[in-house]
């Protein structure tokens, strides 16, 4: 191992971050587009539950084996590039292939930007502010209030800080470029697998793995959103459905001061004050210092295994 080694993975980061102001790479190069195709060829869900799971298993572990192999191939031809030379322009051209090579496997920029987007719309009317809502969310956004789709559109920031941002970070400090985007094959399985409907049994095994990788992270992510009291956050983080997506929404709900609700399923911070005006760009400017914070943990994390 050269001694630029350690200090590889946390230089990708900073590029990676870097590169994602200038937004998305085309569609038809985006790996994350390639796996949403991928996992669209299977129409499993008319099997039989059991057939149907285990189809969805198989054809899950199959993407996921895929995704390891390419990811691989790619971070070996970075190795190779900084092999030859540990000198600071060789390390810093590995650098930037593989921060390149991650920055599709997030996205900050693409989130805010849609976030807000949400708040102009708004501006506009609230017809509007629902339909560019409904880009964002699987729920029906068709009779939500005004307060109801800013809550929805400071929901999703905060669980999608995760999802695109600091678990994918996560998994590349564990295990460099495989890591992360496994992770985002999984996340991007069960997005489109994991409901509960007539894809419950195919996409189950997608559901759970998605669970088990966004476990820590979701945490972390709550904790870099900095909420007021410990107390209050394991409290309201158990308050939706998922093990996972309750997490960061209840922080962000504790740190705005809101009350955050999805309709018929759950209330977090119920005491807080209603959804404003401005609490859209509040919520990404604590994002962003979370997305701050959780770069450098991460950057730190990765060099502290490799040193």
């Amino acid at each position: 191992m050269t001694m630029g080694m350690p200090l590889l993975l946390p230089l990708a980061i900073g590029v990676a971050l870097l590169v994602d102001r200038l937004g998305e790479p085309p569609a038809w190069m985006h790996p994350v587009v390639g796996m949403g195709r991928y996992l669209g060829w299977f129409r499993l869900s008319r099997l039989p539950a059991p057939v149907a799971f285990i189809g969805g298993a198989l054809a899950w572990l199959l993407g996921a084996a895929l995704v390891a192999f390419l990811s691989l191939w790619l971070a070996g031809w970075v190795l190779i590039a900084l092999a030859p030379a540990t000198s600071a322009p060789g390390l810093l051209g590995a650098a930037l292939l593989l921060g390149l090579l991650l920055k599709p496997l997030l996205a900050w920029r693409m989130l805010a930007d849609e976030a807000m987007a949400v708040e102009a719309a708004l501006a506009q009317s609230l017809d509007a502010g629902r339909q560019r809502l409904s880009r964002l969310v699987s729920r029906d956004t068709s009779a939500l209030s005004e307060t109801e789709v800013r809550e929805a559109a400071i929901e999703t920031l905060a669980e999608n800080l995760n999802d695109s941002v600091i678990a994918p970070l996560f998994w590349f400090a564990l295990f460099g470029l495989p890591g992360a985007a496994i992770y985002r094959f999984a996340n991007t399985a069960d997005a489109m697998w994991g409901y509960r409907d007539e894809r419950e049994w195919s996409g189950k095994w997608a559901a759970r793995a998605d669970d088990v990788l966004s476990w820590l992270p979701a945490r972390l992510t709550a904790l870099l959103l900095w909420p007021p009291s410990l107390r209050a956050l394991l409290r309201e983080a158990r308050r939706t459905p998922s093990p996972n997506s309750g997490w960061p929404m209840a922080a962000m709900a504790l740190r705005l001061g809101r009350r955050l609700a999805k309709p018929g399923v759950y209330t977090l911070h119920a005491d807080g004050q209603a959804v404003q005006p401005g609490d859209l760009a509040a919520a990404r400017g604590m994002a962003r210092q979370a997305v701050v914070a959780g770069a450098l943990l991460m950057a730190a994390f990765a060099w502290a295994l490799r040193a």
